[in-house]
């Protein structure tokens, strides 16, 4: 069952989806699925592969922007920009919880100079805390103003 949260009006944050949730995220208007986990990170999870086949199979965009247990930087930040800013539609990116989709959305909307209060606002909306990247947050948006 599929636990779309939503973070902005294009976009979705979501744990860990199936196949079967293309579907339905297809439904709501997404074209493009990012895939924030990296294969094999729990027994059971379905690998990025089986996902990017049911994605494109329903005609949607698909790409992968692991983040591992030795967390993120900048490279995954920009491709994360990248792929917010090349959609032609609706994004869920999804995780294991949707808290790492969250916090690089965070991070990618910082750096195109969106408001940090509003972009915390949105993610504790959603169910997600943005306060581990905020002062990253701060200075990315502070950067996108000069």
């Amino acid at each position: 069952m599929s636990d779309f949260r939503k973070l902005g009006e294009t976009i979705y944050a979501s744990p860990q989806i199936a196949a079967e949730d293309i579907a339905a995220a297809r439904e709501q208007g997404v074209t493009l699925v990012i895939n924030n986990r990296p294969d094999g990170e729990a027994d059971g999870q379905p690998t990025g592969a089986e996902i990017e086949t049911a994605a494109r199979a329903a005609g949607l965009d698909y790409v992968a922007i692991p983040v591992g247990g030795a967390g993120f930087g900048e490279p995954q930040v920009q491709a994360m920009a990248e792929a917010l800013a090349g959609a032609q539609g609706k994004v869920l990116a999804y995780c294991r919880s949707g808290t790492r989709s969250t916090l690089l959305w965070s991070l990618a909307q910082a750096q195109a100079g969106r408001d940090p209060e509003d972009l915390a606002t949105a993610a504790a909306d959603a169910g997600y805390d943005v306060t581990p990247v905020r002062p990253a947050m701060d200075m990315l948006a502070a950067r996108a103003r000069n």
